[in-house]
């Protein structure tokens, strides 16, 4: 009898083990890369409202449309024009990971009656746009770049264009301008320098540890099941090819991306024309509302100069 049980005990944690190894080989990394997972959307707060409603209950005139990018993926994006008879740029909007462009109404609204078009974007697998997995720049900076083709093609646009991203947004935003010299500017708020590095940051933020040797097998498991290098998703590498005029942006309270990246990113770009603001009391998640007015006087200065 006893010799059952013992064998029972065995094949249970022989099991436990198997269905512990598939969980983490096959699901865990979906955590990190895939957007509409069943299972994090189950957490989440109630969205906003969709972003046709949001936008479209604005004054000022716009227009939703999609662009399909490189690999047939369908990128969302609302445009609001300039409410000024001369338009002096377009900026796009870029938000950050799990969030959408209903984010950018009201900055959309301020733009555009400061005389510029701004350009808010759904970032694949994010909103209303295509897509199961986010590549953390490596295939959303080419969707940009569809994105700048469609401006120039299709809106006839010739003034400069310009990037506005946080955190995921801000990453995407440093490889944009890396890769498309049409990108006249950027403004890029607290971000970071590399795609693995700030996964094994989070490790530790979320789950108070992180084991590296684990962190990176799933960091590149998750690359395999969404179709991307890992090794690829480096924002600081592009920072080498920046040399537009560009705007860094970090909180210093900042617990969930350390403001240090900001600055590696910045020592990292060769413009003659950059500049480093360092938003103080700030966190990873309030740097308009702390900055408050004072903060968006100096990135609409360095918006009109550049």
């Amino acid at each position: 009898m006893k010799h059952k049980k013992r064998n029972y005990l065995r094949i249970s944690i022989l099991l436990f083990l198997l269905l512990g190894f598939l969980f983490l080989h096959f699901y865990v990394p979906r955590f990190i890369t895939e957007i509409k997972n069943p299972l994090i959307e189950s957490f989440k707060r109630k969205q906003p409202p969709q972003t046709k409603d949001s936008f479209q209950n604005t004054s000022l005139q716009g227009k939703e449309f999609q662009i399909t990018s490189f690999d047939d993926t369908t990128i969302s994006c609302y445009l609001t024009y300039s409410n000024l008879p001369v338009t002096k740029g377009t900026i796009i909007l870029l938000h950050g990971i799990r969030s959408r462009k209903e984010h950018f109404v009201a900055l959309s609204q301020h733009l555009s009656l400061l005389g510029y078009n701004a350009v808010a974007v759904d970032l694949r697998a994010h909103g209303q746009s295509g897509g199961t997995h986010c590549t953390f720049g490596v295939k959303e900076k080419k969707d940009i770049s569809k994105l700048v083709d469609y401006l120039v093609e299709k809106e006839k646009i010739t003034t400069p264009i310009g990037v506005w991203g946080q955190s995921l947004g801000g990453a995407i935003g440093l490889q944009a301008l890396g890769n498309d010299k049409r990108i006249a500017f950027g403004i890029i708020e607290s971000t970071f320098t590399d795609f693995e590095t700030i996964t094994h940051d989070y490790f530790q933020f979320h789950l108070g540890f992180n084991f590296k040797p684990l962190t990176h097998y799933l960091v590149h498991r998750a690359g395999k099941i969404a179709d991307f290098n890992p090794e690829e998703a480096k924002p600081i590498a592009y920072c080498e090819k920046i040399t537009q005029p560009i705007l860094l942006v970090h909180g210093n309270q900042d617990q969930r991306i350390h403001i240090q990246y900001a600055k590696e990113n910045y020592a990292a770009i060769p413009s003659s024309q950059k500049e480093f603001l360092e938003i103080n009391q700030a966190n990873h998640l309030n740097v308009w509302k702390v900055g408050g007015k004072i903060y968006f006087d100096k990135v609409m200065a360095f918006i009109e100069k550049n």
